[in-house]
């Protein structure tokens, strides 16, 4: 889209934090949105909102809000020509030091709860990987290790390898469920579970911009990559703060304002919160749309308030100008990606799985204290209940397995 047409249809000439809401009957309807967003919808929905209220472009920001951010961390995947800009590939030396660190560890005899800096030493490559923990938070906010060699190891040794290179990039590693688990499997399971999915990283479904909630780093190990398809994009929200404040400071406010993100929870359905903050002169997002839409086996809770039509703009607005700014990176099999969750979207196309190309993540939610950013208030009960989680505590689950935050169920 150019940049006329794209100010034309914008309008130019946790989930543990705030308060919970209980149920009651919904009486007011839910805006015409899905998960999946439609363009065409976005348009008309625009249209209508100018048609009805011709000032919204003219809205004042919220106070103290920027009317433009200057960093790094604004970009445009147009930008980026050369990949090698953002890969890191690992040398024969430094993967002899992965190595030796991986039998160093092994020594020790511990649970892999206790996988860190000190328990897996990497003497050159450690000080490389500080660095671009450093990019991650003060750069251009993303970077990607290539390439371990998956086939080399067992599955317990992947794990181990990918935990510890972590480790050195965000040494602390966050609770993704409840029973300790601290690593996730992105994996199609539509096939061995059935109608027990409520998130579309458990199936081959393209899944729409986004953030995790409750972590600084999100970080992906490709063990197999899809036979088609399955393209990882990433987009600078800060860009698209740039875009919505210059030509839509109506949906910043909406944004900024608190919203009902569903819980799926009958004794605390909903929390209020916002989905964007500015704080310490940064801007922070997190939100992810099936929160205010569902999906499959997680529909929005009826008992809840819907969204708003401006709500729902704001969605599409996130959305749609998030692809248009997107990077889409070249993900082998081997590669560990690197983000920063608080300034940067993510997606992931549709795939499709043949044989033995059978697409298959590994997810870490990672934090450094020492680089880290102010967390907001109301997203605070959330980080604290994300990364307090003991070493002995920690699960590492060497299977895929759903975890319990998206598995369908009845409310």
């Amino acid at each position: 889209m150019t940049t006329a047409a794209r100010h034309s249809v914008l309008g130019l000439p946790g989930h543990f934090s705030s308060p919970m809401i209980k149920p009651t009957r919904n009486l007011l309807s839910q805006p015409d949105i899905e998960y999946h967003p439609n363009r065409e919808k976005w348009y008309a929905r625009t249209s209508r909102r100018l048609h009805e209220d011709p000032s919204l472009p003219t809205t004042p920001l919220p106070a103290g809000y920027p009317k433009k951010l200057e960093s790094p961390l604004v970009w445009e995947g147009k930008e980026w020509q050369n990949e090698k800009q953002w890969v890191y590939e690992l040398s024969t030396v430094e993967l002899k030091e992965i190595d030796d660190a991986a039998h160093h560890f092994h020594n020790l005899g511990l649970n892999f709860g206790y996988i860190s800096k000190e328990t897996f030493p990497l003497p050159t490559l450690g000080n490389t990987l500080m660095k671009l923990a450093n990019e991650l938070h003060c750069g251009r906010g993303f970077f990607v290790l290539r390439t371990i060699p998956v086939g080399s190891y067992s599955r317990e040794d992947n794990v181990l390898i990918y935990a510890g290179l972590s480790s050195w990039v965000g040494p602390l590693r966050g609770l993704q469920d409840k029973n300790g688990g601290v690593l996730s499997h992105i994996k199609d399971l539509t096939s061995c579970h059935p109608g027990a999915i409520g998130g579309p990283a458990y199936t081959t479904d393209k899944q729409v911009f986004h953030t995790d909630l409750g972590a600084d780093i999100i970080s992906l190990f490709a063990l197999e990559t899809a036979a088609e398809g399955g393209v990882s994009r990433i987009s600078s929200s800060w860009r698209v703060y740039n875009e919505l404040a210059e030509t839509r400071p109506d949906l910043i406010r909406t944004l900024s304002e608190p919203w009902a993100v569903d819980e799926w929870n009958e004794k605390h359905p909903c929390t209020l919160r916002p989905l964007l903050y500015y704080l310490d002169e940064k801007i922070i997002i997190q939100y992810a749309r099936r929160y205010f839409t569902g999906f499959l086996g997680l529909p929005r809770s009826s008992t809840i308030p819907p969204i708003t039509e401006a709500q729902a703009e704001a969605l599409d607005s996130l959305h749609f100008l998030a692809e248009e700014f997107s990077l889409g990176l070249n993900f082998q099999k081997g590669d560990i990606q690197y983000i920063n969750n608080l300034s940067i979207f993510h997606a992931r196309d549709g795939f499709r799985d043949e044989g033995e190309r059978t697409r298959h993540l590994l997810r870490l939610w990672l934090r450094n204290k020492e680089l880290g950013w102010k967390i907001p208030e109301p997203l605070l009960p959330l980080w604290e209940r994300t990364f307090d989680v003991t070493p002995d505590a920690q699960t590492f689950a060497f299977e895929p397995v759903i975890r319990e935050a998206v598995t369908a169920r009845r409310l």
